[in-house]
């Protein structure tokens, strides 16, 4: 059993209230080209991915398995897939587009009513009921709204009160290239970017909880990084900023400007592809408000593919007896070869080593196969790049 510091219950009870009451994720913050390569899903697969935003849920969708169980226990993460689902079912491309594209439709609250309402659960039609305004502003966007919305608006509020750093920025999402994109980067933004008051903003554990970052996971950035949270922050923002082109990051494009274009989207708001998930792919798509292993214990289908994102970290220190339980439950329904994908805050997450499954009190990687250089090598490739811990893993077959 994990001791909990004063300071870990402070957090988990922050973190419990903050994530109890919110959506947290408006878009997801996870590469799923990155993914699709780690996962292979063919035809026959039945995939469990955490729901997150329903970005990559949609994303994995496109690939036509047989089915997916998006599954999240923050009924409000269910409730933003759901609209999303209704939104391809119900309404042309370019309103579609408009609402989740744009972050803002004028006439969001006719379609909500006369197309959306009814195909919702009753939770999510109550909180779209009273959220809806998130999409009408025209001086705003869905994408400011949110918990980590907050905080892309805190940001976006401080590019205007320092004009230059804001045109830099604008600029360096516009750049034709690598090389002028860096060349950007290196002399007009990071000089106004990186000073005491933005290293003691984002070094804020109250920022993180925004982000869906808790205090343990904080922890384990920090144990890897002997300059501290705002050093690690800086080198995943300048690893992106001067090594990857920015012109197809849609990640962190959104983050900056409030909306995709459609040329930089994910893959489920271009045409062709919604005009896929429409033509049926998205009927594929089952919606859970639950615990990985609360769904796991009611379901009786064997899994192919698990997306588990970075969850594991906070459950590890807040939940360990419930973090071996959730592996319990994924040894005993994964498929033959089943693979198994999530993220870290740490390069080589500890309880990887410590958890012990079955009467035999095996260690995971006796159980499992870990595909250590495959993880690495895709790795670097990933859009987001703020998890140091990529990690892919086999069932036996």
């Amino acid at each position: 059993m994990t001791t909990l510091s004063l300071r870990d219950r402070l957090d988990q009870a922050v973190f419990a209230a903050i994530y109890s009451r919110n959506l947290i994720y408006n878009a997801c913050w996870e590469d799923p080209a990155v993914d699709r390569q780690a996962l292979a899903i063919c035809a026959d697969d039945t995939v469990l991915a955490i729901t997150s935003a329903g970005c990559n849920v949609l994303d994995y969708a496109l690939l036509g398995p047989r089915r997916i169980y998006a599954v999240d226990a923050n009924p409000r993460q269910t409730a933003l897939l759901e609209l999303k689902i209704a939104g391809i079912k119900h309404l042309e491309f370019d309103d579609f587009f408009s609402i989740f594209g744009n972050g803002y439709h004028a006439n969001f609250r006719l379609l909500y009513q006369r197309s959306l309402r009814q195909e919702l659960s009753d939770f999510a039609r109550t909180w779209w009921d009273k959220h809806g305004d998130w999409f009408t502003n025209p001086r705003g966007s869905f994408y400011f709204h949110g918990l980590s919305g907050l905080v892309a608006r805190g940001v976006r509020r401080y590019f205007r009160l320092r004009p230059r750093l804001g045109q830099a920025m604008h600029e360096l999402v516009g750049a034709a290239n690598i090389s002028e994109q860096r060349a950007i980067y290196d002399q007009r933004v990071a000089p106004l970017l990186w000073n005491p008051a933005v290293n003691w903003a984002i070094s804020r554990q109250f920022v993180m909880s925004l982000l869906g970052v808790p205090y343990p996971q904080r922890k384990l950035v920090e144990a890897q990084h002997t300059k501290g949270l705002a050093s690690f922050i800086r080198e995943a923002v300048e690893y992106v900023f001067r090594q990857l082109p920015l012109s197809s990051n849609y990640f962190w494009r959104v983050y900056l400007t409030g909306h995709y274009d459609r040329g930089c989207c994910p893959e489920y708001l271009r045409e062709a592809s919604f005009r896929s998930l429409k033509g049926g792919l998205v009927d594929r798509i089952v919606t859970h408000t639950a615990t990985v292993t609360g769904f796991l214990d009611t379901h009786a289908e064997n899994i192919s593919r698990f997306v588990l994102l970075d969850h594991m970290d906070w459950m590890s220190s807040y939940y360990p007896e419930a973090l071996a339980e959730e592996w319990d439950a994924i040894s005993a329904h994964a498929a033959p070869r089943a693979r198994i994908l999530l993220r870290s805050a740490h390069a080589k997450p500890a309880y990887l080593e410590k958890i012990r499954l079955g009467p035999k009190r095996l260690r995971l990687r006796e159980m499992f196969t870990f595909l250590d250089d495959t993880a690495s090598a895709l790795q670097i490739h990933d859009r987001v790049h703020t998890y140091p811990g990529f990690v892919i893993a086999h069932a036996p077959a």
